[in-house]
């Protein structure tokens, strides 16, 4: 691809954007693209250490996630999510993630006292609250202002 074309589909702009990246970065990969009616995945699929892809608790690839969706969809109507993975990431991040939800359950339960999580960004704090959202012994909401903006894990009370 000459560096002045600008690929027409929302994929091909994708794989145009993270490729470019991985060449900056000078990491080697392929950029895997699977598609259905609501989101577009990238996967970058190789030997590399992808850390500096991923970035310290993943800012930089979800920042890299933004502008493949700002990319994508530029003059483009109809949308879709946007998911960018290395590495698995995604995957081993989510376990993290699903993990210290279930411990301020339980010690939500246990003390009976409310247990805040670390600050997350908006796709984190909705994995915990899908993931406590068939426990009947705790309720999950949102508090404070992005980028401090934080799950609260709140014991409810057998009455």
């Amino acid at each position: 691809m000459e560096s002045n074309e600008w690929p027409s589909e929302p994929t091909e702009r994708i794989r145009a954007v993270v490729e470019r990246v991985l060449d900056q970065l000078e990491l080697q990969g392929s950029v895997e693209i699977e598609e259905d009616d609501q989101v577009i995945t990238a996967t970058v699929e190789g030997d590399d250490d992808y850390g500096l892809l991923i970035g310290r608790r993943g800012q930089t690839i979800d920042a890299l996630q933004l502008i493949c969706f700002q990319a994508a969809f530029q003059g483009v109507r109809d949308r879709k999510r946007v998911v960018l993975d290395a590495a698995g990431y995604r995957e081993k991040r989510e376990a993290v993630i699903t993990e210290r939800a279930e411990r301020a359950a339980e010690k939500a339960i246990s003390t009976g006292d409310e247990v805040e999580l670390d600050p997350m960004p908006a796709r984190e704090r909705r994995v915990v609250h899908e993931y406590l959202k068939e426990r009947t012994e705790v309720e999950t909401y949102s508090a404070g202002d992005d980028p401090q903006r934080r799950v609260v894990v709140a014991p409810l009370l057998a009455g």
